[in-house]
């Protein structure tokens, strides 16, 4: 009925806002690392296995983009359809990224 259609249009509105916050993770990361200046200009100090972290970052939340539009791509989203996806290795890789960035710069 109309509260299920007002529910999957709420379901559809935060992917597509997942989709675009995960097109520009990495750099919003890279910008925070840069502005704290915790890698040099060259990127070769001990720091700079952050930009590594963040290449990571980006690789997963592009996995973790191709799940969201392949479940936004369908006419029907289920409950079941989002429970998959919140299962997805690619969701939970992107959040234990975020989580372990965020602890360490946390502490900077």
């Amino acid at each position: 009925g109309a509260g299920a259609s007002r529910s999957e249009g709420q379901v559809r509105d935060a992917l597509r806002r997942a989709d675009e916050v995960l097109s520009g993770l990495a750099d919003e990361f890279a910008a925070l690392v840069d502005a704290a200046a915790l890698v040099d200009a060259e990127g070769l100090s001990p720091p700079g296995c952050y930009h590594a972290v963040i290449r990571v970052l980006a690789r997963d939340a592009l996995d973790t983009q191709a799940a969201v539009q392949l479940v936004l791509a369908q006419p029907t989203i289920s409950s079941q359809l989002i429970d998959n996806l919140n299962a997805s290795i690619h969701l939970r890789a992107v959040l234990t990224d975020l989580f372990l960035l965020d602890e360490v710069l946390g502490g900077q």
